[in-house]
């Protein structure tokens, strides 16, 4: 799907010794995850375990999807979705940094019928999903991604862990035995130089961990230390991130970066996030870290002005906070 870029400035972290439960390979490999914590909080992961031909059936039916007429692809919009926040959104529906993203996209969740407790409280972000009729295999293919790409989310995290010195089951037996899972397919049509261009703009990620599998077309950058950096494809791989969460357990430790994607390919890019996050329920603390000293709040220097660490609540706060700023309109009617 992509091509390899040896010039990726990211760190590349080979996880098949981590699966294979190899005791000395995984120690090594958490020694890696910890150092790309470290420093930009952004890496490649290989040797992850995703069966290729799923991956290689779910870029093609969702290339298929965008195809579609506007008229067919607004019959699943999100508004359809009511407050589960699921379906399609058009190019310029979704706001970041307050601005409309030249980007389109379909939202996915874990799929929850009428009768489960959280549906029938109406709790927002929960429910069934909206997929096309016109291309009925792309179900069956996002919700065996979404297994699969959880079962990854368990992996990392598990390295993540050992990475901070902690019991490799840490996260999920307090965190994520439970994860809030979404899943976001986007289509970036190509954008010329310019402030109102960027398909996403500047921001970070909310919860724990996200798994990007990106197209070929480029156009993913991250913010370092050392300024902006681009994060091109490489074969193969899941671009992993830190998000808001594991920044605030840390206590700025393992840092959220900020990113942001501009498609300068002449032609559509494709992206597919998915996000690995704590409980809705969870009150997310920080982790008791020997000889770490808490971090200075860093409000003044983020992307949106918040400081994750003077945060209070549960994970479910903080995110229906953060998506109702990105879809404003909705968020009104169903928050």
């Amino acid at each position: 799907m992509s091509s390899t870029d040896a010039s990726a400035p990211l760190p590349l972290v080979d996880l098949g010794p981590l699966l294979a439960g190899e005791a000395s390979g995984r120690d090594a490999v958490a020694a890696q995850i910890g150092a790309a914590c470290r420093g930009a909080g952004f890496f490649y992961v290989v040797g992850h375990g995703v069966d290729e031909c799923l991956i290689q059936e779910l870029v093609s039916l969702s290339r298929e999807f965008f195809a579609l007429s506007a008229e067919a692809k607004l019959r699943i919009r999100m508004a359809r979705g009511g407050r589960a926040w699921r379906g399609y959104f058009p190019v310029g529906g979704e706001l970041t940094a307050g601005r409309p993203d030249l980007k389109e996209g379909l939202y996915y969740g874990a799929e929850l019928g009428p009768d489960h407790p959280r549906v029938r409280a109406g709790t927002p972000l929960f429910g069934p999903n909206l997929f096309p009729d016109e291309i009925p295999a792309l179900r069956r293919a996002v919700l065996a991604y979404m297994d699969a790409l959880t079962l990854l989310g368990h992996t990392v995290m598990s390295g993540i862990a050992m990475s901070l010195g902690l019991p490799a089951s840490y996260f999920a037996d307090l965190y994520t035995g439970d994860p809030f899972t979404l899943f976001r397919i986007f289509n970036y049509p190509p954008a010329a130089s310019g402030e109102g261009t960027w398909g996403v703009g500047e921001h970070t990620d909310y919860g724990l961990l996200t798994l990007l599998l990106q197209d070929d077309a480029g156009g993913l950058e991250v913010r370092t230390r050392d300024g902006w950096v681009e994060a091109p494809p490489i074969a193969g791989s899941f671009v992993c991130n830190l998000g808001d969460m594991l920044d605030r357990m840390t206590g700025g430790l393992y840092r959220s970066s900020p990113h942001r994607v501009r498609n300068r390919a002449p032609r559509d890019r494709m992206s597919f996030p998915f996000f690995f996050d704590p409980s809705f329920d969870a009150e997310v603390r920080p982790i008791p870290l020997p000889g770490t000293a808490p971090l200075a709040d860093d409000a003044a220097e983020r992307w949106d002005g918040a400081s994750v660490h003077a945060f209070q609540g549960t994970y479910g706060d903080y995110l229906l906070g953060k998506v109702a700023k990105v879809f404003p309109a909705l968020g009104e009617e169903v928050l």
